[in-house]
Order: C-alpha cells, then sequence, then structure tokens
C-alpha cells in the first residue's frame, strides 16, 4: 500500500496550494482518506477528511472555509485545495487512509504517505 503526497512548496500569504495525495495498491472504496499536518515543535492536528464511498468530508475549524478536500475516484487520489493561506499554515503536511472511530484522530488511520513541505510566507 502506498500513498503517494505531493503538490506543496512555498506561497506568500493569501495564495493558494492544491495537495494531491494519489493511493494504490488495494481498494480504498470503504475507507477515509485524511490530511494532517505537522509544524516544527508541534503535535500532528488533523486538517480534513473525506469519505471514499459516499463522499462526506470533515475539516478542522482553522481551515474550515479556506481549504476544501475532494477525490477523484478514477484516479484514486484525493486532493486538497488550500486556499487563503496564512503564516500559521506553514506544516508538513499528511495524507492518511483507514477507518478511523474518530475521523480527526490520527491513531485511527492504518496507512500514512511520506509528507509534503508546505510554507507560507508573510
Amino acid at each position: 500500500v502506498q500513498l503517494q503526497a505531493s503538490g506543496g512548496g512555498l506561497v506568500q500569504a493569501g495564495g493558494s496550494l492544491r495537495l494531491s495525495c494519489a493511493a494504490s495498491g488495494r481498494t480504498f472504496s470503504s475507507y477515509v482518506m485524511g490530511w494532517f499536518r505537522q509544524a516544527p515543535g508541534k503535535e500532528r492536528e488533523f486538517v480534513a477528511a473525506i469519505s471514499w464511498s459516499d463522499g462526506s468530508t470533515y475539516y478542522a475549524d482553522s481551515v474550515k472555509g479556506r481549504f476544501t478536500i475532494s477525490r477523484d475516484n478514477a484516479k484514486n487520489t484525493v486532493y486538497l485545495q488550500m486556499n487563503s493561506l496564512k503564516p500559521e499554515d506553514t506544516a508538513v503536511y499528511y495524507c492518511a487512509a483507514g477507518l478511523p472511530l474518530l475521523v480527526a484522530t490520527a491513531s485511527g488511520y492504518d496507512y500514512w504517505g511520506q509528507g509534503t513541505q508546505v510554507t507560507v510566507s508573510s
């Protein structure tokens, strides 16, 4: 099983980035796909999640209204569109797949991508 995250980079505050997470190696149709982030010296935190089966979405309050998670079933890929980026969004972003009881709990995810760096300059 592989999750390949990409799309990170350096952007100015107010800018946008789109992260991608390509999944391979098994069928994820019943899984929840999540995005988490970890800034230096901080714990990993939940960003957003989507149910692969019915498309239900979940967001952390800190990104609601600015980030949008979506999926492309044909490409087995999940996206995180990030708009109105702020310096506090700077972190390594990880995608994950699993069957969590609570979508915001990292321990509920079985598979993790390698992370992609997002840096927002002020």
